[in-house]
């Protein structure tokens, strides 16, 4: 009997030293995380123009502004707002976005008076079965945590040159609508993943959720060149490249433009009617983009035109311009979209 008395106080400690330990870690890093609010128009069914507001997370990651998050969550903003633990918001704007990969950059538009710059890990490191924490603003109840851990690894490749587009780390830690984009820690504190999105037959969380991995932001919109580029768009098959009458076996559906983008400085178009194509809804009548730089842009070619911008130069504070074929009113022509940090 003794023995058992002993066993559950060693438990009982083992239990309060985790909490103790997770309580810690949540204190350290929540300075770092940040709510985002966004604005967006959308086309509504009756074909107007209306404002829809969103709701996401992030983190900081540099002292200069740079925050991380979901592309899903700001790649449609037509106005970026960032919420602070401190309740300061600051604008921001998107700069870097990957959006096979699910993750973005965006900037602030000035320094906060107080924050917490998080540090990014080694995802590489991480292990399955280690415990993590994610926080972030799921519904709106902003820095909320939820506590799980590491239940898989998914990793997807290029077919042309083997390289990883995108990795996501499988988690039992809830992960809900807000939470898009807020980081996933792991006991060290470092930031190893961020919240991407979550496998459900309800519309909440039922024990799946997914987070892109540190490696893999920090190749494509850290340390990348994945530009934002303002094009809310969808890449089309040959089947409905034929329905549409796209003279070629595919093309970039350009469904939307953010205003004061370098998409909408380019001149690009977006559409204005919904239709319904093999059960996927569209909203067409705008451009289709049928190839950059003289890359035809089919499924078949996409990786590689991905693969050229990616390793385009760059400099700070060089213009770089990318030369786009569209097809707009039948006829095909040639604008300009152009780079400028």
């Amino acid at each position: 009997m003794k023995q058992v008395v002993a066993f559950l106080i060693l438990l009982g400690m083992a239990f309060s030293a985790n909490a103790q330990d997770i309580a810690s870690l949540y204190r350290n890093v929540n300075p770092s995380v940040v709510t985002i609010n966004t604005e967006t128009r959308v086309v509504t069914q009756d074909y107007r123009m209306a404002t829809d507001d969103g709701i996401g997370s992030g983190v900081l990651i540099s002292n200069d502004g740079n925050i991380l998050t979901a592309a899903h969550v700001v790649n449609d903003a037509e106005k970026i707002k960032v919420k602070f633990l401190n309740g300061e918001e600051i604008p921001a704007k998107a700069v870097r976005s990957a959006s096979v990969a699910d993750l973005a950059l965006i900037k602030l538009a000035w320094m906060p008076k107080e924050y917490s710059v998080a540090r990014l890990g080694d995802s590489d490191e991480v292990s399955i079965g280690e415990q993590i924490i994610i926080v972030g603003a799921p519904y709106g109840l902003e820095h909320s945590l939820s506590v799980g851990h590491i239940s898989g690894r998914e990793e997807q490749k290029t077919r042309t040159s083997g390289f990883t587009i995108s990795e996501f780390f499988q988690t039992d830690a809830s992960i809900n609508q807000g939470n898009s984009g807020g980081p996933m820690f792991n006991m060290d504190g470092e930031v190893i993943g961020i919240s991407s999105y979550i496998i459900t037959e309800t519309g909440g969380f039922q024990g799946i959720g997914f987070a892109a991995t540190s490696n893999v932001a920090k190749m494509m919109v850290v340390d990348g060149k994945r530009r934002w580029t303002g094009i809310n768009g969808y890449l089309l098959d040959k089947k409905q490249a034929w329905l549409l009458n796209v003279p070629i076996e595919g093309g970039l559906l350009v469904e939307s433009i953010v205003r004061f983008s370098p998409a909408d400085f380019a001149g690009l178009k977006g559409g204005f009617e919904r239709i319904s194509i093999d059960g996927k809804d569209l909203v067409i009548g705008g451009d289709v983009i049928v190839a950059v730089n003289n890359f035809t842009l089919t499924r078949k070619s996409f990786e590689e035109l991905i693969e050229l911008w990616e390793t385009s130069p760059e400099g700070r504070h060089e213009r770089k311009s990318f030369e786009l074929k569209v097809l707009r009113g039948g006829q095909i022509e040639t604008v300009s979209l152009d780079f400028k940090e």
